[in-house]
């Protein structure tokens, strides 16, 4: 039995995913941490009646991305669903009923080679920069494939009774 280099098996691999947005897609959102993060928040706020900008998000994410979106079950204990970006956009996606801005104001990032872990605090309202409905923290997974940044993955929690973003992830 004849056994491919590690390299070559990568390389047809990677040529059997499907490209990931078209030429129209902004390649300065991908071209830094603070670029793919800020994107990522651009992507989900806008004003009521507008949907998110789902071709610009899948630019940021990785064909394989997935998304875990925490929940509590019946018995009152923790679960995650973990979905595609496609299926986040079709559960999740269209018209938005409500004006939804979310921005970041804190971040903690954690490089080593080609990935990073960012501990992105954001904060959200239903105007740019106005008066505050919730806070929370996403865990943002990033890979660098030597030209551009690639979400691989990304869940969050959000504040609750119980439940405070602890200081060290708050500015200043």
């Amino acid at each position: 039995m004849r056994f491919l280099p590690i390299a070559a098996c990568f390389a047809s691999l990677a040529s059997t995913l499907p490209a990931q947005g078209g030429s129209d897609q902004n390649p300065a959102d991908v071209a830094s941490i603070d670029a793919i993060i800020g994107a990522y928040y651009e992507v989900v706020s806008g004003p009521a009646g507008e949907s998110a900008d789902r071709a610009r998000d899948e630019h940021l994410h990785h064909p394989s991305a997935l998304i875990g979106i925490p929940a509590r079950g019946d018995d009152g204990q923790p679960t995650i669903r973990m979905i595609t970006l496609g299926d986040y956009h079709d559960s999740f996606g269209g018209e938005r009923q409500q004006a939804f801005y979310e921005w970041e104001i804190n971040r903690e990032t954690q490089r080593f080679g080609n990935v990073a872990h960012v501990w992105s605090t954001y904060a959200s309202s239903r105007s740019p920069g106005g008066e505050i409905f919730a806070r929370g923290i996403n865990s943002i997974e990033l890979y660098w494939d030597g030209d551009r940044w690639w979400i691989t993955s990304w869940s969050f929690d959000q504040e609750r009774e119980g439940l405070e973003v602890p200081g060290e992830y708050l500015p200043g």
